[in-house]
């Protein structure tokens, strides 16, 4: 069990990369068949996928840019918004800062990814990422 800042526990079983979480809530095929049943498994148990507050940045970001649909963040929210959410998000805070200083820079140079794989690396949960950097890093992936 992971504790979150509001107070509750939670049963918190991996954090997923921003690529992942899109591709989910839109139910994409891009995602893999292992992260999906990973994820799909994870819901069907009542537990939860984190994802790191820097994701919503991110949204944003690519949002503006036109490289993902522009109702992207609307559906994110709606997803962690919902009573049992499958998805919660974690904001980033000096425990997770702390674990930044244990991603090597040289493996995952993006400061973005850096702070979902510490993010991941604080709370002791596997990271659902395609990112190749990442999986080759100390960094426990599933994809």
């Amino acid at each position: 069990m992971g504790y979150f800042p509001t107070g509750g526990y939670l049963v918190l079983r991996a954090v997923a990369d921003t690529h992942a979480i899109i591709w989910y809530i839109f139910a994409s095929d891009r995602l893999s068949l292992t992260a999906r049943n990973l994820i799909e498994e994870i819901a069907a148990e009542g537990n939860e996928v984190a994802f790191s507050s820097i994701t919503l940045a991110e949204i944003v970001y690519l949002s503006e840019r036109g490289r993902i649909h522009e109702n992207t963040m609307e559906r994110l929210l709606s997803a962690v918004d919902r009573e049992n959410a499958l998805l919660v998000e974690i904001p980033f805070d000096r425990r997770i800062a702390q674990a930044l200083g244990r991603v090597e820079r040289s493996q995952i140079p993006d400061l973005p990814d850096r702070m979902i794989a510490a993010t991941a690396l604080a709370l002791n949960l596997p990271l659902i990422s395609r990112d190749r950097r990442i999986q080759l890093s100390d960094i426990e992936t599933i994809w």
